[in-house]
């Protein structure tokens, strides 16, 4: 049986929004990767390691995962912490 993983992603170090980043993704978990005699990278021959499924929320991703019988390990976002500050502290102590 195989086995995903659902996370959100988080943003890229390019964005300094969040914008596309509202959606979860089901991805699937590699059992044994090899590495390629010919260039030394991580390859492996499982076909479902290339599969990305994007869904618009953690419940529908969930109910995929269950309604075809895949073991599956939700990892949940982390909040971001803002600190709201004024333009005039960057100038007082």
């Amino acid at each position: 049986m195989k086995k995903a993983k659902i996370y959100k992603p988080s943003k890229t170090a390019m964005q300094s929004g969040l914008a596309k980043s509202d959606f979860w993704i089901v991805e699937y978990i590699t059992d044994d990767p090899g590495v390629n005699p010919l260039m030394g990278w991580e390859s492996s021959t499982d076909t479902f390691s290339e599969l990305v499924l994007k869904f618009s929320s953690k419940e529908n991703a969930i109910d995929y995962a269950k309604k075809n019988k895949i073991d599956f390990e939700v990892i949940e976002e982390k909040k971001r912490k803002t600190v709201k500050k004024s333009y005039s502290d960057n100038f007082t102590n």
